[in-house]
């Protein structure tokens, strides 16, 4: 039984996703909070904050936390959480770089302090849930990173290799053979699974871009959205960021634009935006549930370049997605990328193939959203126009976790303030640029199809070992 092959879709893959609202589920709740109110005029303040996703958020509370006297401005070109920290699965993973492996890859004089980092980041972000009653469904349930049985048995031995390198970091992580792992959840196609019980959780994220809003409005930050930075320049020994319809002058600027253009150009560089697509089914009734076990709620993801990520929500739907990632032609972003109807139909294939005996179940919601990709896959850091500009990028998709330890090092840079995490190489270097186009497309076309024979015969081309040379990378 494949989880990956050929496009040909029964029947019963298409009818589960007919009738599924092409909308994000999240951001289908009652509770989402009155939009502030524009900016129509000029704001002055120490530290203006461009960007209302996660890393924005986080950036202006952890702000005010260290100076509650500091004036802090945030601004946001839609709603606060409409992109992609509202529209992610809501995994919050406490891996910094993308998985041990990635950082061992990069880092490896590193790893044992980027790992500590990562563990002390996810248990700063449950302190602060709890500190300002964030109603989120936060579930410190751990997660499982699985094989199948038609993964390649390389894909097995790697997943074996970070299960032993855990360990010897002291993390609490359980080896879990084909028949633990079908008895903890019920599929045919595992093979084995690497069960980390403290080193994720899961959340509601736009519940958590709320929360986040709600507290940062406690501690006296201003937030004003539908307010699209357009520009940024010195304004004598300040900056001036330009919107629409106002301006800010501020003595500092944190910038978390993520995978929007960014406000300063060479940043394009480094970044690409590329689309992921998910879908949750409808809530599954207790006679389902006992057909899949799945009574500790695990996060899970399997383990190919073209991977899977799937949870239950708090009201027991299972949301579905990865797989493909999109980028379009010249870094494109639009609404209408936010559907494709020919992955989700790809996703409800692989969806019954993991799962036969949820024949029964449809799905209500199917959407996308972009993320920022680098080619390192984790979070960078720079500074820029005299260090009174900062940003943090390239989450690669985990940012629901370490976008707070993108804030906290963002405004390290800023302040100027000596800490562990600002003497890692890990934060002092970049990725490498990805090329101008049409190259940078051309090459990640070429990288896709790549790493889908390399999930097939677990063997990397030529391609992907020239890539690997020169420190470049495209992760789903």
């Amino acid at each position: 039984m494949s989880i990956v092959g050929d496009d040909e879709f029964d029947p019963r893959h298409l009818e589960a996703i007919a009738d599924a609202d092409p909308y994000p589920y999240w951001l289908e709740d009652a509770d989402e909070p009155d939009t502030n109110p524009m900016l129509v005029r000029t704001e002055t303040c120490d530290l203006c904050v461009v960007g209302g996703g996660y890393t924005g958020l986080w950036t202006a509370i952890i702000a005010k936390e260290r100076d509650p006297s500091r004036d802090v401005v945030l601004i946001e070109g839609h709603e606060i959480g409409s992109a992609a920290s509202g529209r992610n699965g809501g995994f919050m993973d406490a891996s910094l770089t993308h998985g041990i492996a990635n950082a061992q890859q990069r880092f490896p004089d590193e790893v044992e302090i980027l790992e500590e980092l990562g563990m002390k980041n996810l248990e700063e972000i449950e302190k602060a849930i709890n500190r300002y009653g964030i109603d989120c469904d936060f579930e410190r349930t751990g997660a499982i990173d699985v094989a199948y049985s038609t993964h390649a048995p390389s894909y097995l031995d790697e997943l074996r290799d970070d299960y032993q390198q855990l360990r010897s970091l002291g993390q609490r992580v359980t080896w879990l053979d084909a028949e633990q792992m079908q008895a903890e959840v019920h599929s045919p196609t595992y093979s084995g699974g690497l069960w980390h019980h403290d080193g994720a959780a899961l959340v509601d994220p736009a519940r958590l871009a709320w929360g986040l809003k709600a507290a940062a409005e406690s501690l006296g930050v201003r937030i004003y959205e539908d307010s699209k930075a357009t520009s940024i320049e010195r304004d004598g020994v300040g900056m001036l960021i330009h919107t629409p319809l106002g301006r800010v002058r501020a003595g500092k600027v944190a910038l978390g634009t993520n995978a929007f253009k960014p406000l300063l150009r060479r940043l394009g560089h480094y970044i690409v935006p590329v689309y992921d697509y998910c879908m949750v089914t409808e809530p599954l009734t207790d006679e389902q549930l006992d057909r899949i076990g799945w009574k500790n709620r695990q996060g899970i993801s399997d383990i190919p370049n073209q991977f899977h990520y799937y949870r239950l929500t708090a009201d027991n739907r299972i949301l579905w997605g990865g797989y493909d990632a999109v980028y379009y032609f010249r870094g494109k972003m639009a609404i209408e990328q936010e559907s494709r109807p020919e992955t989700w139909a790809r996703l409800s294939k692989h969806f019954f193939t993991t799962f036969p005996q949820l024949d029964d179940v449809t799905f209500s919601h199917a959407w996308g959203g972009a993320i920022d990709t680098c080619s390192r896959y984790s979070v960078f850091w720079g500074r820029a126009m005299g260090g009174r500009v900062s940003y943090a990028l390239g989450y690669t998709g985990l940012g629901t976790g370490a976008s707070r330890f993108g804030a906290e090092v963002m405004l390290d840079l800023l302040d100027g303030r000596r800490s562990i995490a600002t003497q890692t190489d890990f934060v002092k270097s970049k990725p490498v640029p990805f090329p101008p186009e049409p190259f940078k497309f051309l090459g990640i076309q070429a990288t896709r199809w790549s790493l889908d024979r390399e999930d097939t015969t677990g063997k990397r081309n030529l391609w992907l070992r020239a890539l690997d040379r020169l420190g470049l990378g495209f992760d789903s």
